[in-house]
């Protein structure tokens, strides 16, 4: 099956038709490392903007800013958890995780969706609980927050563009949570300019609009873990049905089982096949229906239970 594979891998590199999606970085070590390669990149990133929002924080007496700074040691505490997180995932399957451990990046989603949950909410209560303070106004506090802004504008395109590349989920929820963080930023600069001109329930306002955006943005994160963490199903059957169907000497197909283990496929099947067939026969045709599955629906667990046709399976 191997040398079947490799050709049509060569015929691909030479027609002029783009690539799949994960045709570069298909699930594997190299993936892997290039996504703890982003996330080291953006621990950075989120360090000196962390500095930099202390520092403004801590010279204009701004709790706004200073809140901000603590949103951004959260996300390099993210980082930090993430990196552990991804080296644990990558690990080979073993005794006690037979399929492997890729749902740890799926259930670090779920968490980085739950911690942005709590910031939304967290950010809409001391909006409406907020204090009349004085606060110090600062052109040079205001120039580094927009070089902040900019720094986690960059990262969260960036970062996205990886995401897509890699189809690395974890990439995808962290660099959305950058996103929220230029708008929380972008709130926390008008509030905090407004509240120095004398104009506090404006700085409020903002910020009960950039807390509603991060719980839309933590919504899709749980939409997209939740689903992969319940073993929703991956692939529709009927989809599998097609691409089984059109295999040679296959008679029928049932009992159709997928889901998500991270950012790969996993699938089960019962096909049918003549009863009189040799052993080996049969097993050709399970060979090529994994390959078929493989190619058609980039599934990467494939298990195909080969069974005599009695007329039960759809066909």
């Amino acid at each position: 099956m191997s040398q079947p594979a490799a050709s049509k891998r060569s015929a691909s590199d030479a027609a002029p038709a783009p690539r799949a999606p994960d045709a570069e970085f298909p699930p594997g070590p190299r993936r892997d490392r290039q996504v703890r390669r982003v996330i080291l990149l953006e621990g950075a990133a989120n360090l000196l903007v962390l500095g930099a929002k202390l520092l403004v924080g801590l010279s204009t007496g701004s709790l706004a800013v200073l809140g901000d700074a603590l949103h951004s040691l959260t996300d390099l505490a993210n980082n930090v958890v993430a990196w552990f997180v991804l080296r644990l995932s990558t690990a080979p399957p073993d005794r006690d995780h037979p399929y492997g451990h890729r749902k740890f990046e799926t259930l670090a989603v779920f968490g980085l969706a739950s911690l942005m949950t709590v910031l939304g909410i967290e950010l809409a209560l001391r909006a409406i609980r907020r204090e009349a303070a004085v606060i110090e106004h600062e052109g040079w506090a205001l120039a580094m927050m927009f070089c902040v802004l900019l720094v986690n504008a960059t990262v969260a395109t960036w970062q996205g563009r990886w995401a897509r590349r890699l189809r690395s989920d974890l990439l995808l929820a962290d660099a959305r949570h950058t996103l929220s963080d230029v708008l929380v930023t972008l709130a926390v600069i008008v509030g905090w300019q407004m509240a120095a001109r004398g104009i506090p329930w404006l700085d409020s306002l903002f910020a009960l609009g950039v807390s509603g955006l991060v719980l839309v943005l933590a919504y899709g994160l749980f939409a997209r873990a939740i689903p992969v963490l319940v073993d929703q199903a991956a692939i529709e059957p009927e989809s599998v049905m097609r691409v089984v169907r059109a295999v040679p000497g296959v008679r029928g197909v049932k009992d159709i089982r997928s889901r998500r283990t991270g950012n790969a496929v996993a699938l089960d099947l019962i096909v049918t096949v003549d009863g009189a067939l040799t052993t080996k026969a049969a097993h050709d045709i399970a060979d090529r229906v994994e390959a078929a599955l493989r190619e058609r629906l980039e599934a990467h667990d494939i298990t195909v239970h080969i069974e005599p046709d009695d007329g039960t399976a759809s066909v």
